[in-house]
């Protein structure tokens, strides 16, 4: 799962709007089989066995103590100890993700940890389901085929039905740590771009560019606005926020400078790309900023006419 490259330009579009769009809970496998703290070890390699699955969770009352797996399966038959309970051998030390988290974050998980299933959990900490990197994947492929039908129908309406709007103009309200909304400004950005028959490597430019500005006020900011025009011959992308304000503009344009908390950085962000990002795939870029009043970027790139759906 590392190796989905979410900010390439070369990524197929429609899978940098599905991550974008879906969350975890559209991916992940309800209801999955569990144990309790006082089951055996044979009891976990017997369930292990008939359901053909590599690990489980551990509960008591609706939430998770812990995680098992066949590697512990096996480190309690080389010491003879099927017949212990399952606590003695679960990993405590747990990596959980909330329901209403995009994919991404389930995607940065994979490749930052070393884990092959992570625990899905509510607000509340009530387990609701796991995550494998199969999950991820196979639904990615479902969604991708439904996604490119429904855009080869709207070429055809398109084409034959009616001409694509030259104006579009949208205003998007983003809120500081809203993890449970982030990305829903580029995905209804990545949608106009689909109404309009931008080209593929362009449309893909302005999402990467959408994406990474939404996500810089999310993290960085007290909440924010994004600003979104794209006329005959460009796309233009704004944000306004009411601070903290960029400290260094220049390194914050450097890659790997991150003013990003040890918070931030534990869920996978925190890079130092965002910016560097915007900055790579514009036309034109600008970024103003007074610190403890706010930063403005502006985005310009230019479109090329014609629809393309190629990589999409």
């Amino acid at each position: 799962m590392q190796n989905i490259p979410i900010h390439s330009i070369d990524s197929p579009a429609v899978v940098l709007d599905l991550i974008y769009r879906l969350k975890v809970r559209d991916v992940m496998t309800r209801e999955p089989f569990t144990l309790g703290a006082k089951n055996s070890m044979g009891e976990l390699r017997s369930l292990l066995k008939k359901q053909s699955i590599t690990g489980v969770p551990v509960v008591g009352e609706g939430r998770i103590l812990g995680i098992v797996s066949m590697e512990d399966v096996l480190q309690a038959m080389d010491e003879q100890n099927l017949d212990k309970s399952v606590s003695r051998y679960m990993s405590r030390k747990l990596i959980v993700l909330e329901e209403d988290m995009p994919v991404f974050f389930a995607i940065s998980y994979f490749g930052r940890y070393s884990y092959r299933r992570f625990p899905v959990v509510t607000k509340e900490n009530r387990l609701v389901g796991i995550v494998t990197s199969r999950d991820i994947t196979g639904r990615l492929l479902v969604e991708a085929n439904h996604e490119i039908e429904r855009l080869e129908g709207l070429e055809k309406k398109y084409s034959k039905e009616q001409p694509i709007p030259e104006h579009i103009e949208r205003w998007f309200r983003v809120e500081h740590y809203d993890f449970e909304n982030a990305g829903y400004a580029s995905t209804e950005i990545k949608k106009a771009l689909k109404s309009r028959g931008i080209d593929g490597k362009t449309a893909r430019r302005i999402a990467i560019t959408a994406y990474e500005l939404e996500m810089n006020l999310v993290l960085h900011s007290n909440g924010g606005s994004i600003h979104f025009l794209m006329d005959g011959n460009r796309a233009l992308l704004q944000t306004d926020d009411s601070g903290p304000g960029i400290p260094d503009i220049e390194k914050a344009l450097t890659e790997g400078y991150s003013t990003a908390t040890e918070w931030v950085r534990s869920l996978g962000f925190g890079a130092g790309m965002g910016l560097v990002n915007v900055n790579r795939v514009s036309d034109e870029f600008q970024v103003t900023s007074e610190p403890a009043r706010g930063t403005h970027t502006n985005s310009i790139i230019f479109l090329k006419k014609g629809v393309n759906h190629e990589g999409s």
